[in-house]
This record gives structure tokens, sequence and C-alpha cells, in this order.
């Protein structure tokens, strides 16, 4: 029993930790070496810039931007997996790439790096995600990412020139559209007895309104 529960969570933190232990290695690479890998940022409408889409997320300003990045990413990512467990990878490669993508459209003509925008995508789409399907664990992550994450909803704004606000709204908007994209997949809504119920009762009112309306239309 406790080795299953070991090992549920290590699948749902494997990669969440994982990818932080790796963006803090680029750090200390760069401060190592004294070098800066802002260059594989992505740049909008560049097509050098395109893959910023993928290498973005692992570069970082400072360590105050990298401290602020991990642990969101290790709670929605934690989420997702959990969650999500089928189809997580899919998602966070959607996720990835559509915000990615329209960063890459509207940004400012400058690098953009950091992984806010990926973080701004798992929060919006955990949270439409727990809206549409209805289903009170999700839902209640949705209400724990709003009190968690709530002032999030500022970054989307240009309110400060060296955020990248544009990235934060791409995030946002790539949520919510694979959100809805994949309201029927991931986890459901358990019915309650008195559902399945009332369904059968309106699968047997239908066919015995089939059959008066057959009997009706006979002519011997």
């Amino acid at each position: 029993m406790k080795k299953n529960i070991f090992l549920n969570i290590f699948s749902v933190f494997f990669f969440p930790l994982f990818f932080i232990v790796l963006i803090w290695i680029i750090k200390i690479i760069e401060i190592g070496f004294d070098t800066s890998f802002i260059q594989l940022g992505l740049f909008p409408q560049k097509i050098s810039g395109l893959k910023g889409i993928f290498l973005a997320p692992f570069i970082h300003k400072d360590f105050n931007h990298l401290l602020n990045n991990s642990y969101p990413l290790l709670v929605l990512g934690g989420m997702l997996f959990h969650f999500y467990k089928k189809i997580a990878w899919k998602l966070l490669f959607l996720l990835c790439v559509v915000s990615g993508f329209w960063l890459w459209i509207i940004g400012r003509p400058s690098f953009h790096i950091g992984a806010s925008g990926l973080i701004y995508s798992l929060a919006s789409f955990l949270f439409i995600s727990g809206i549409i399907k209805k289903d009170p664990r999700l839902y209640s992550i949705s209400m724990l990412i709003v009190f968690l994450y709530g002032s999030m909803i500022w970054g989307i704004l240009p309110t400060k020139e060296e955020i990248s606000w544009e990235g934060h709204l791409s995030g946002f908007l790539a949520g919510i559209l694979i959100a809805l994209f994949y309201k029927n997949d991931g986890p459901q809504r358990k019915k309650h007895q008195w559902e399945i119920d009332e369904e059968l009762e309106k699968k047997q009112q239908q066919k015995i309104k089939i059959n008066y309306t057959v009997i009706d239309k006979y002519d011997p």
C-alpha cells in the first residue's frame, strides 16, 4: 500500500521536479561560466526566434525570477500529471507550443525568457477545466488556484515594461483554448444514482412515445 502511494506521488511530481532541477542547473551554469543563454529565448516575428518556443522556458533572468517560477511549476505541474495522467505529456506540449507561438506573433521585438507563460497556461487550463467539468476535485483545485495565484491576472496587462505580459496573456489564452478542446478528456464528474435513474427514466419514456407514435400511424 505504502509502495503504491509512493509510486503515485513519484509519477505525479517526477517531471515537475525534473524540470525545476534542470532550469536551476542551467542558471548555475550561466553564472559559473559567466555567460548568458538569453539568445536562446523567443524573439517574436523572426524565424530564428521560433526556437524559443521550446527553449525560452528553461532560461531565466536571475535567481529571483527562477524562484518565483519554481513553486508554481511544482504545484500546477503536479496537478496536471495527477488529474490528466494519460494525456499530461500531450497537454504540456500543446500548452507550450500554442502559448509560445502566440507570443511569437504578438510579442515585442525583444528576447522573451522564462517559464511564466507555461505557468499561466497551466493555471488557466486547470481552472477552466474545473469549471467546465463540474468535478468537485477539479473545482476545488480551481478555487485553490484563484486563492494562490489570483493576482496573476494582473500579469496579463502591460503594467511593467520589463515583464513579458504578452507571454502571460498568450499562456492564459492557450490554457483556456486547450481546456475547451479537451473538455471530454481527463477526470469526469461522477454521477449520483438519482441522476442515472433519471436518465434511464427519460430514455424509457422516449421509447414509449416512439411506440405510441408507431401505433397511431398504423393503418390496417
